[in-house]
């Protein structure tokens, strides 16, 4: 260990093993060290034994739920969308050789007291029963434009130069409803609140293009698409792709004390007596908390079932976006589903997530407009964790800290915070232009 490294990674969750990965492909000397014995920090995958002991405190849950191995339930469980993001980080650092990824069954939104499938084109607009008549008319042209839209193609702007115009003003041209743009802004365009109203347009415009092209993609039900096995899989892609580029990975490593240079610059890590030294530290609040500061917490029930979630259509895997307007929140409530089907849990068996920012200290009572569409439920477990954020300056300190994981349950918020955190540590920006169609094996099945 006692080496001289480019950056040496804290912490095995999603966003340190995808940096630790990019960083590796891209040349970089990495050491990756955990304090723990096992891959995925906070966004660790558990059996269903380890899952007892964590939530009932032994490990001897009721036979009848079957088999402890064959569960794999993700701590923070988000879809991926097939287009976005995350997806291309993937192909682009060859990580999809070692996952195989299944389409997601199906994508809804909660409106009016009732679960809908999300329509996310012109057709689809037409056939939803959350708009009227004229408002589907209406709705059609938005999407119409949204589809037409290209950055390079002024004729296709309609005179709107959408890094001015803001998304209300665009919605408004429109003359769309409070309950359509609801759905299109929270469900399509996944905006976790209402801020990005008074935002330019543009990224809510790309958001629905996204969407839309990812829906497209496995002409599935869903633009979503989910790790056989879960995450768990995804930081094990990473160690093994790093170990390719000559990256070390170890576990169960006490302490891992941050040093610094008498101007407060990081310059080593020392374990168990031992000191690595290096340019660069990325990690997880966890490690540095003297650095970061909480700016919110998440509440979250995990229920095991017998039966998908009622008025899905009988999906195995799904979401449904619950938003703030339809609950009177401040932000949006998030239903995420998966089963046997992409290997969770046993046959027969669902694994439920309900989880929001957390606006009481009371998770039972906040969750329960989510936990009431479940239907009958075998077993909950409720959790409340802190979001931390950076607070330090990088250029100071050269310690890059991500934030903590947010209450969505699809990584888009996730990724851009692993891409902004690339920049700040590179100055460069990964290139995401690849060929998606190399992440579709088992996708469709």
């Amino acid at each position: 260990m006692n080496e001289e490294y480019d950056v040496i990674v804290l912490g095995t969750g999603l966003k340190e093993c995808i940096l630790s990965g990019l960083l590796s492909v891209d040349g970089h000397k990495v050491l990756h060290m955990d304090r723990n014995d096992y891959y995925g920090g906070a966004s660790s995958s558990l059996s269903l034994n380890q899952l007892w002991k964590r939530f009932r405190g032994d490990d001897k849950p009721p036979e009848s739920l079957g088999s402890s191995k064959e569960y794999n339930v993700d701590m923070i469980p988000k879809f991926m969308m097939a287009n976005g993001a995350l997806v291309r980080v993937l192909i682009h650092t060859n990580v999809t050789k070692y996952l195989n990824f299944k389409a997601v069954d199906g994508s809804f939104v909660y409106n009016k007291s009732k679960i809908h499938k999300v329509p996310a084109t012109d057709v689809e607009a037409l056939k939803s029963p959350l708009m009227g008549l004229f408002e589907k008319r209406r709705a059609r042209k938005l999407f119409i434009y949204v589809q037409d839209y290209e950055d390079n193609d002024p004729k296709s702007h309609e005179g709107l130069d959408l890094t001015k115009v803001t998304a209300r003003d665009l919605i408004q041209k429109y003359g769309l409803e409070d309950n359509t743009v609801d759905f299109i802004g929270h469900a399509v365009a996944l905006h976790r609140d209402d801020s990005y109203l008074d935002e330019p347009g543009l990224d809510f415009v790309k958001r629905m293009k996204l969407y839309a092209e990812s829906l497209a993609r496995f002409e599935g039900g869903s633009p979503y698409i989910y790790p056989l096995y879960g995450l768990g899989e995804l930081p094990q892609a990473f160690a093994r792709l790093s170990a390719v580029y000559g990256g070390t990975y170890m576990l169960n490593k006490p302490e891992c004390k941050v040093e610094f240079d008498e101007n407060g610059k990081a310059i080593g890590v020392t374990s168990e007596g031992e000191t690595a030294k290096c340019k660069k530290v990325v990690c997880d609040p966890s490690y540095m908390p003297d650095k970061v500061q909480k700016v919110g917490r998440v509440a979250r029930a995990i229920c095991i079932m017998s039966h998908p979630i009622p008025n899905t259509g009988d999906s195995h895997s799904a979401q449904v976006i619950l938003p703030q307007k339809q609950l009177g929140r401040k932000s949006d409530m998030y239903l995420f589903c998966c089963s046997y089907t992409h290997n969770v849990a046993p046959q027969g068996k669902y694994i439920a997530f309900v989880s929001a920012e957390a606006e009481t200290d009371q998770p039972e009572v906040e969750l329960k407009p989510g936990i009431d569409l479940l239907g009958s439920v075998d077993e909950t477990f409720f959790d409340i964790y802190d979001v931390y954020k950076p607070t330090n300056k990088e250029d100071d300190d050269n310690c890059f800290i991500s934030t903590s994981y947010d209450a969505s349950t699809h990584f888009e918020s996730t990724v851009q915070d692993v891409l902004a955190m690339y920049h700040k540590i590179t100055r460069k920006e990964v290139d995401l232009t690849v060929d998606l169609s190399s992440a579709s094996a088992g996708a469709a099945e």
